[in-house]
């Protein structure tokens, strides 16, 4: 898709992306203060230096998708692995190209910061989601597990 350019995300983002992590079905605030807290965990990710969100913009001015990176140390691994907890892309501009030009910014970064590799997940119910990775080249290398806690 021509006219996409991303960038580091920076604070006046952090609405847009609570906006797409909501349409992405993450838990939306349900009193002011949940919106204060979600606009403050995005504000440290903004500026922890192990964490990155980069987006996307149509033309200069509309953020259409997003990317959050962590660097995780392994204890098996001499290197970081690049892990992406989020990608997003909003509906209408979704089969255009821009999560995978997201993606090939999250290889280069990944790269230039000799990571050994890119590690995501993706919800059971998201095959669309799946056949975009392995597209990529992504290999489905595990199971993930969750418990509950509240």
């Amino acid at each position: 898709m021509e006219n996409i350019d991303v960038r580091e995300a920076s604070s006046k983002d952090i609405p847009i992306i609570l906006g797409l992590l909501y349409d992405l079905g993450r838990p939306k605030p349900q009193k002011d203060s949940d919106v204060d807290y979600f606009r403050k965990l995005v504000k440290n990710y903004i500026t922890d230096n192990d964490k990155k969100i980069l987006v996307a913009l149509h033309d200069d001015t509309e953020i259409i998708a997003m990317v959050s990176i962590i660097f995780l140390s392994r204890l098996n691994q001499n290197s970081l692995e690049l892990y992406i907890p989020e990608l997003i892309v909003r509906d209408k501009f979704q089969h255009m190209g821009v999560g995978k030009k997201l993606i090939s910014y999250c290889i280069s970064i990944g790269k230039e910061k000799k990571c050994h590799r890119i590690r995501l997940e993706s919800g059971n119910k998201r095959t669309e989601s799946h056949k975009f990775y392995k597209k990529l080249g992504f290999d489905q290398s595990g199971l993930s597990f969750t418990l509950a806690l509240n």
